[in-house]
């Protein structure tokens, strides 16, 4: 069904207790094609959800008998799968945050702009009818895990600013696409992008495009992140680790959404949704001054934590199970039992990634079909110092933690691969650190050379 023939037959909730507003947006939905019903409380509400199925709600958040919230939960406690959103007074966004934050899609200030109510509608009839589609998706039945699905699911069809924070290889960016596929923006541009990854001086150009012969080497017109996600959702992989000057611009783009590209006489306005990611303590960044505060309240509307691996033991076996079977193709190979109570048992500083690549190299090394406890390499984090790093040798001490690092940082290598991007984010550090500390400590790549990807 097309979004036309779908604007065409749908039906609109409209809850509130002025008469005047109800006759204002009624009028402007039924211009639209829209069927519109009217309650003038909560109770009213309450009723026509139970007579009829609706293709959205749109409820005011102050009534006599209660407040658009109720509406809000009672829609999602019920499972009526309607997108719900609300009208707020003007610069009220308490409210508005409680109200996505228990499942509301989008919120409208006072006075209600027509224009935004136009884009608002048609966001909503955009909306999938079905959960997360896809091959990947989060596994595990544990409480934490459950929690961050459940969220997930909440804020999918929000239109508000997600954080999600977690430890390197907990799933963010899983999480962000699940959360874009049951959203309205499911069939637009999804662009994902590595802050740490980005060179300072190259970082506005990527972020905001740049004209020809606006700097050397800018030999066209350019669009940059902001410009590709026009429409879609930009997702800010390891925020924190953007410099404090470019936190200052991004701000901007997000407060004003227009960008200006280096070089350009005029701005453009874009259409974006932002959700942001890190493994660092946001909030900890702010107080000692790393990180904005109004970027951080801007980007941490609705915060998701994703549950480390070591939080969730008892999904281990099962998520195990689901990588080894996409993992081994059609070979029929299985884990001995011995082998899975030794990954329950196992901390896995990098989570699910580690999860992955300790099964996949143990694949390889297994015999008969069996993966047995030795062919994992699984080694205790208390014995994981070199042989040459032993109690009796920790002196002189930066001697003693240069081996320390040195080998940490040669074992995430040769577990990605020798990708310094994966291995830097098995380890929780920035490329640029990565690279600086492979140089600095002397470790070269396969090939001999300082380039290991």
């Amino acid at each position: 069904m097309t979004a036309n023939q779908r604007t065409k037959s749908a039906a609109v909730l409209l809850v509130d207790d002025e008469p005047d507003i109800l006759e204002l947006l009624e009028l402007a939905l039924r211009k639209m094609g829209l069927e519109v019903d009217k309650a003038n409380n909560v109770r009213e509400a309450l009723a026509h959800l139970a007579a009829r199925r609706y293709d959205l709600c749109l409820t005011d958040m102050r009534m006599p008998d209660g407040n658009g919230l109720q509406v809000v939960q009672h829609i999602m406690q019920n499972n009526l799968d309607v997108p719900v959103a609300v009208i707020t007074a003007h610069g009220n966004m308490e409210n508005a945050v409680a109200a996505l934050k228990a499942g509301a899609f989008d919120y409208l200030a006072k006075p209600v702009s027509l224009d935004q109510l136009r884009a608002l509608v048609k966001s909503a009839l955009k909306l999938p009818q079905a959960g997360p589609s896809g091959d990947k998706t989060l596994l595990g039945h544990s409480p934490a895990m459950q929690k961050a699905r459940d969220l997930i699911k909440r804020v999918a069809r929000s239109e508000a600013p997600v954080h999600i924070s977690g430890e390197s290889g907990s799933g963010k960016e899983l999480a962000a696409r699940l959360i874009v596929q049951s959203g309205a923006r499911h069939d637009q541009q999804f662009v994902a992008v590595n802050c740490g990854a980005i060179p300072d001086n190259l970082m506005e150009s990527e972020f905001f495009g740049c004209k020809k012969g606006a700097f050397t080497g800018a030999d066209k017109d350019r669009d940059g992140f902001f410009q590709a996600a026009h429409g879609g959702t930009l997702f800010l992989d390891e925020v924190a680790d953007l410099p404090l000057d470019m936190q200052v611009k991004l701000l901007r783009a997000i407060q004003e959404k227009r960008v200006r590209k280096i070089g350009g006489a005029g701005e453009e306005e874009l259409d974006v949704r932002i959700i942001s990611a890190t493994h660092h303590d946001l909030a900890e960044f702010v107080r000692q001054g790393k990180f904005r505060q109004d970027l951080y309240y801007r980007l941490n509307v609705i915060p998701i934590q994703m549950p480390a691996l070591r939080e969730m033991r008892e999904d281990i076996p099962e998520i195990a199970q689901r990588i080894l079977g996409r993992l081994r193709g059609s070979a029929e190979v299985h884990f001995a039992e011995g082998a899975l109570r030794a990954l329950q048992g196992y901390s896995f500083p990098g989570n699910v990634r580690e999860l992955e690549n300790v099964i996949e190299r143990a694949l390889a090394l297994c015999a008969g079909g069996v993966i047995e406890e030795q062919d994992l390499l699984l080694v205790p984090v208390e014995h994981s110092q070199p042989d040459n790093a032993s109690l009796s040798s920790k002196y002189p001490l930066p001697e003693y933690l240069d081996r320390i690092e040195k080998q940490a940082l040669l074992e995430a290598l040769e577990q990605t691969g020798f990708n310094r991007t994966a291995a830097a984010k098995l380890l929780g550090l920035t490329f640029r650190t990565m690279r600086y500390r492979m140089e600095r400590l002397g470790i070269k790549g396969p090939n001999g050379t300082g380039d290991a990807d």
